[in-house]
């Protein structure tokens, strides 16, 4: 197990800077997830870890010592790729063995170990067979087992499940947080499917442009997120944003008023707000309301009924979409008027000018 820090860690292709100054800490035996958009920087970062790219500024450390100009197979990490990377013509327990043989690890040993990992796996019945008599999910194990067998410091996962159907996806996020859970080696994983971040993550680093935007536990970025990129890329439906002039400064919340002339109420530190501020409001649809009076008008455009959560997708006058997420089912339905209210006690405000969100305030707390 290992700590890895990144210190100011830089990227550069030629002139272009892909990832810029990234300051970061991951503890011993945790499960840190990498999250952000197509190009963000994660697999980059990832393979900078790796050794697999190399560091044009900054400083790479595990366990305290700097390993920048160390070979990948020198910094005691396991990768696991998306595309599996098994050698066709070999079988599951040659692909298990393949690397242990290469730096001569005694036959007893790497019976063990490949052993072990198969058990763990649950793959024992699949060692005798080749990849192309396997299932997308039976292959991602070997890989997995394969990365597992090195007994490494640190692993590290590049969108691993992403060739996988939905319903195997699932599964597979359980099997590597259980694995995680087993072993508690420190895991680095990649994804861009907030979801997977959401449920196997001990801490998420959200990434957009090469910068990381902020660093939490998955409720932690949920709940608080730092700016509206933030709060638009983390969560399912994605959070409701509406824009909006700042109305009336208060004690304890700000009321903004949108084009339409829709008032919203946030309880938020309104410091550095003055009316005719603009700004966005933002809330998750499992906060949106349907009021007789008051809220923003809207028709009610696709429902999703999933027997327990029904979620309700609305078009306003002035075309804004907005999401309800209903527990249960619903007698609403498709063309139906509505008026969407946002709860004040779990609203957002962010300043449109940089993103920046303000402080939401709970009930007893100073401001």
């Amino acid at each position: 197990m290992a700590i890895v820090e990144l210190d100011k860690l830089v990227k550069d292709y030629g002139k272009v800077r892909a990832i810029h100054g990234v300051d970061l800490r991951i503890e011993d035996g945790e499960f840190c997830v990498f999250v952000g958009p197509s190009g963000c920087g994660k697999s980059t970062l990832l393979r900078m870890i790796a050794g697999l790219e190399e560091i044009s500024g900054g400083e790479l450390r595990i366990d305290g010592e700097r390993v920048n100009e160390q070979r990948a197979s020198e910094r005691g990490l396991a990768m696991v790729f998306q595309t599996y990377a098994l050698y066709p013509h070999m079988t599951v327990r040659q692909n298990l063995a393949f690397g242990l043989e290469n730096i001569k690890t005694p036959k007893d040993e790497i019976a063990r170990r490949v052993a072990e990992a198969a058990r763990m796996l649950q793959i024992e019945a699949y060692l005798d067979r080749r990849p192309k008599q396997l299932s997308g999910g039976q292959r991602q194990r070997v890989a997995i087992g394969r990365a597992v067998v090195r007994e490494p410091r640190v692993f590290l996962f590049d969108e691993p499940l992403s060739n996988l159907d939905a319903e195997l996806r699932v599964t597979m996020r359980g099997e590597i947080a259980g694995l995680h859970h087993r072993l508690g080696n420190t895991m680095i994983y990649v994804t861009h499917d907030q979801v997977e971040a959401m449920t196997m993550a001990d801490k998420i680093v959200v990434l957009r442009d090469g910068r990381i935007e902020q660093v939490g536990s998955p409720l932690d970025l949920y709940n608080e997120p730092r700016n509206s990129f933030v709060a638009g890329f983390i969560g399912s439906p994605r959070m409701n944003f509406v824009d909006a002039v700042v109305e009336t400064v208060k004690e304890r919340s700000v009321v903004a008023r949108d084009a339409s002339g829709a008032l919203f109420e946030a309880s938020v530190d309104s410091a550095g707000l003055e009316p005719g501020a603009a700004v966005s409001v933002g809330v998750r649809p499992e906060h949106v309301t349907f009021g007789s009076e008051g809220g923003k008008p809207a028709t009610v455009q696709t429902i999703e009924q999933l027997g327990g959560n029904s979620y309700l997708h609305c078009v306003a006058e002035d075309g804004a979409l907005l999401a309800a997420h209903l527990p249960g089912q619903t007698a609403i339905r498709r063309g139906d008027a509505v008026r969407v209210v946002f709860r004040p006690d779990f609203t957002h405000l962010f300043r449109r000018s940089d993103g920046v969100a303000q402080k939401r305030l709970v009930v007893g707390e100073a401001v």
